[in-house]
């Protein structure tokens, strides 16, 4: 049943994914006024500490607590933090270097295209693992080096579709009518071709939410990425994989962290693709 009082645009939005992502998001902005706890402090008495909800739990440590005594829920929201600025930057950069190459490549055609897709599929056989153990190697790890990463892994996923929709785009009559009136390249790209692009890079960015998060955490957790004393999920679940049997929780919160935050970023990325897409919205 329609909640008939919402705007038109409202109905059917996921609320439970958009909650989540706004917990995640303010974490990251405001997150120091809201920690239960200094994330990194120590407290060897509450070692191993389990969730409230079992025996010898406490509500100081709603989550638990690690192996050096400090509190998971505010170490879980102090690596929202890290996800949200790896995910703006990662996204930023991968997504504007993609839709500019595939914009040329589309739009130009011929030697152009050609080289540009080459590169391409010469990144894209890369593994994206192998690239990060080269440039870890090159470069020192943390924060900046997960970025890099990233934006060398997604920059060709951007470039790919983006061209596929120039080339659908370059052969409308008002690209053809803004040639003949010598409008430069530049103009027809930023007023006749991005703006009719732009629908399709925010759905490729908000599906890119959760895929940067698990790289990210991937990284960290092999130690190639965010390094102590920054506090990040995956270094989280990469601290305490010695101790899954006997502290399950000092793992598992950290993940269904990820998994949650992943999951939603996907749920929204799908409700957004059907409600730009004009074909989707007819169905």
């Amino acid at each position: 049943m329609r909640a008939s009082w919402l705007p038109e645009w409202a109905r059917g939005l996921p609320w439970l994914p958009l909650l989540v992502l706004a917990a995640v998001g303010l974490c990251a902005a405001i997150g120091e006024d809201m920690f239960p706890f200094d994330p990194n402090q120590l407290d060897l008495s509450a070692a191993f500490r389990p969730p409230a909800w079992q025996e010898k739990g406490s509500l100081l440590n709603p989550l638990g607590a690690d192996n050096l005594g400090r509190d998971i829920l505010s170490r879980i929201m102090a690596g929202s933090r890290v996800s949200v600025i790896v995910c703006f930057y990662a996204i930023l950069f991968s997504g504007g270097i993609g839709a500019l190459a595939g914009m040329i490549a589309g739009y130009f055609g011929g030697i152009v295209d050609a080289v540009l897709m080459r590169l391409i599929e010469i990144q894209q056989s890369i593994p994206a693992i192998a690239l990060a153990l080269i440039l870890a190697a090159a470069l020192e790890p943390g924060l900046s080096t997960v970025v890099v990463v990233i934006v060398l892994t997604y920059w060709a996923w951007y470039a790919r579709i983006i061209r596929g929709e120039i080339i659908a785009l370059k052969g409308r009559d008002y690209i053809a009518f803004a040639r003949v009136a010598g409008v430069g390249t530049a103009t027809i790209f930023v007023r006749h071709l991005l703006p009719n692009i732009f629908n399709t890079l925010v759905v490729l960015a908000t599906l890119q939410v959760g895929q940067v998060i698990l790289f990210e955490a991937s990284l960290s957790f092999l130690g190639l990425g965010i390094q102590q004393p920054d506090i990040s999920w995956g270094l989280m679940l990469a601290d305490a994989r010695q101790y899954i049997t006997n502290a399950w929780w000092a793992i598992t919160m950290p993940g269904i962290a990820i998994m949650l935050t992943c999951l939603s970023a996907n749920v929204f990325g799908d409700w957004l693709r059907d409600r730009l897409d004009p074909k989707l919205r007819q169905l």
